[in-house]
């Protein structure tokens, strides 16, 4: 049977995954203007890499045991980025997704790249540091 303390390790890959590819995606339609299905399929990825990262982060509020010592430092970082990650997500989601809907994709672009760029950075960090607590602080899985 699944416990509730397996929700969080259970879904934490999928925003790094997404994340990172999304943002291989962009930068490869920035680099060949003109593959527009690169930029496309980088929205995507960012648009599940975001609903990932909000299931993710809300699973190791809900769900996650209480630590001690080093390890509660740790994971207090782990949080706190896990927060950052999450609303650079949002934010670059959100005004891409407006901005698309509306047919002026370009708009903002270079913006909502460095935005893409530091969430990528921000989740990679967050993942260190979950990794950290799971390997070097034996917390379980």
């Amino acid at each position: 049977m699944i416990e509730t303390s397996h929700f969080h390790p259970m879904l934490v890959h999928f925003p790094i995954a997404l994340v990172t590819f999304g943002y291989i995606a962009e930068l490869g339609s920035i680099f060949i203007k003109k593959e527009l299905f690169l930029s496309k399929i980088s929205l995507f990825l960012l648009v599940f890499g975001t609903l990932s990262a909000v299931a993710a982060y809300l699973t190791g509020q809900l769900f996650t045991a209480d630590m001690s010592g080093a390890a509660e430092e740790v994971r207090k970082w782990h949080e706190t980025l896990a927060l950052i990650t999450m609303g650079l997500l949002l934010m670059t989601t959100a005004i891409r997704s407006y901005y698309c809907y509306k047919g002026d994709c370009e708009k903002f672009k270079w913006f909502t790249f460095c935005l893409y760029s530091i969430a990528t950075i921000s989740v990679s960090i967050t993942g260190f540091l979950g990794g950290t607590l799971v390997y070097n602080y034996m917390m379980p899985l």
